[in-house]
């Protein structure tokens, strides 16, 4: 299932908002708890993690992965959370409004 517009950085600040990662463990933690719904290419989280550290919403640092081999930690920052919070408010809103749609009988024909 292909991302919508918007949903790549609050996925990887929900992932981030437990504990540090790296970028390889935030795509198959998002993987796994989406049942494989959502899968996120190197090409388009990499860029948004940088993207994300310049705007001080993450910070990185370079650590041992589980495997030993060397790799750069994600964390967020009191910024990032402020945005997660705001972008999961979004969301639930958006979500809300989708499912009232979606259960409703439709209009009725003039």
């Amino acid at each position: 299932m292909e991302l919508l517009q918007g949903t790549l950085d609050v996925l990887v600040l929900k992932t981030l908002s437990a504990r540090p990662m790296h970028g390889y463990a935030v795509a198959r933690w998002v993987k796994e708890v989406t049942g494989d719904a959502f899968a996120i290419e190197e090409g388009a989280l990499y860029p948004a993690l940088h993207r994300m550290e310049r705007k001080g919403l993450v910070e990185a640092e370079w650590g041992l992965s589980e495997s030993n081999r060397r790799a750069k930690y994600y964390r967020l920052t009191p910024a990032g959370r402020a945005a997660l919070d705001e972008q999961a408010a979004t969301w639930a809103r958006y979500v809300d409004a989708m499912g009232r749609v979606m259960a409703a009988a439709g209009p009725e024909s003039a």
